[in-house]
C-alpha cells in the first residue's frame, strides 16, 4: 500500500503528462481518464460503459456544428423498483436510452431531439447510440432547463448513462414525430 504523498505523486504525474493542447471533438474525455477513440476490432466489446466515436451522418455532423437549442441538466430515471411506471404522457411506452421527460414550456412534447453527450455512448447490448431522444414525457420535478433520460428496467438500466447525470448537456431540435417515439436500434433512421 503506498501513503497519500506517494499516491498525490502518481496522480500528479499522470495528469502532468497530458498535453495542453485543446482535445478535438472526436476524443472522448471522462472525468477520470483521457482516451482515445475506440479502434474498430474492440467496437464488440462488452464494456457497457465505454464509449466511441462513430462515423456521423450529413444531419448528425450538422447537428453537432450548430449552436444547441437548449442546454439542460439531465437526470437518469428507470422503470420498476421505485422507478417510473406505466406510460409516458404521450401514453406510450417508454424506449430505455430514446425516452426523455421535459418541461413542455421549455421544450416541446413530440420534439426529436438530437443530444449531442450521448453519440458514441456504448449501451448495455452492445450498440451504440446515435444520440436521438424523444421528449415524450414529462414530470412533476422537471421545471426549466432540465431533462430526465430514460435508461429502461432497474437500476442498473443507469449504468450506461451514469456519467450523464447532473451534467448538462447539449440539446439540438432534430424535428418532430407524431404517434409514439419508435423503438427501433437506430433513431436516426
Amino acid at each position: 500500500m503506498i501513503g497519500a504523498s506517494a499516491a498525490f505523486a502518481i496522480l500528479w504525474a499522470a495528469v502532468s503528462s497530458l498535453s495542453s493542447e485543446p482535445v478535438p471533438y472526436n476524443v472522448a474525455v471522462a472525468a477520470d481518464q483521457v482516451r482515445e477513440e475506440t479502434p474498430a476490432a474492440e467496437i464488440g466489446s462488452t464494456d457497457a460503459s465505454s464509449e466511441i466515436t462513430p462515423s456521423l451522418s450529413p444531419e448528425q455532423a450538422e447537428l453537432m456544428a450548430g449552436d444547441p437549442d437548449w442546454r439542460a441538466s439531465a437526470r437518469l430515471y428507470h422503470a420498476g423498483g421505485g422507478g417510473a411506471t406505466g406510460n409516458d404522457s404521450l401514453g406510450c411506452r417508454p424506449v430505455a436510452m430514446r425516452t426523455v421527460a421535459v418541461d413542455p414550456r421549455v421544450i416541446p412534447r413530440r420534439t426529436r431531439l438530437f443530444i449531442r453527450e450521448t453519440v458514441g455512448l456504448r449501451l448495455a447490448d452492445g450498440s451504440i447510440h446515435d444520440g436521438y431522444w424523444y421528449a415524450s414525457d414529462t414530470g412533476g420535478a422537471i421545471k426549466g432547463q432540465k431533462i430526465d433520460l430514460f435508461t429502461g428496467h432497474g437500476r442498473g438500466s443507469m449504468a450506461q448513462a451514469r456519467r450523464l447525470n447532473m451534467q448538462t448537456l447539449t440539446i439540438e431540435d432534430a424535428g418532430r414525430f407524431d404517434g409514439c417515439p419508435p423503438a427501433w436500434e437506430k433513431a436516426s433512421n
